[in-house]
């Protein structure tokens, strides 16, 4: 996020990296997503509920991931075709709806808790219930 044209002094030099190293540490991002009974770890490309390992496809797995880590708040069609497939939003598609009906049913079918939800017309949100 730096930049120094040439030529330059050698003091300038000194004087940026000194900023850089003043920053604060990154955050480290998250690779656990806890919602409920789910967990999702995602360096380990796994989701379990209740301790029970779920059997998702990797597409499958990229939407639970995403809606874990935005547990608790609306996550739109639009946003989802775009992060996980790439392209904009078609609004008869129902690539997402097809998707999210599948991973219903790995996810809640089974259990007394559903965790993910429809808000209608906006899209879905992983919430545990109230």
């Amino acid at each position: 996020d730096d930049y120094l044209v040439k030529p330059f002094a050698f003091s300038e030099l000194s004087a940026r990296l000194q900023a850089l190293v003043r920053r604060p540490p990154l955050a480290e991002a998250t690779t656990r997503h806890r919602v409920a009974d789910l967990e999702v770890d995602v360096t380990a490309h796994r989701a379990t509920r209740a301790g029970q390992t779920l059997d998702l496809t990797p597409h499958e797995f990229k939407l639970l991931e995403r809606l874990a880590r935005n547990a608790g708040h609306a996550v739109t069609r639009t946003m989802l075709l775009e992060s996980l497939w790439g392209f904009h939003f078609d609004p008869r598609a129902n690539l997402i709806d097809a998707h999210i009906s599948r991973l219903r049913a790995k996810v809640d079918r089974g259990f007394d808790q559903e965790l993910i939800h429809t808000i209608r017309g906006v899209g879905y949100v992983l919430k545990a219930p109230d």
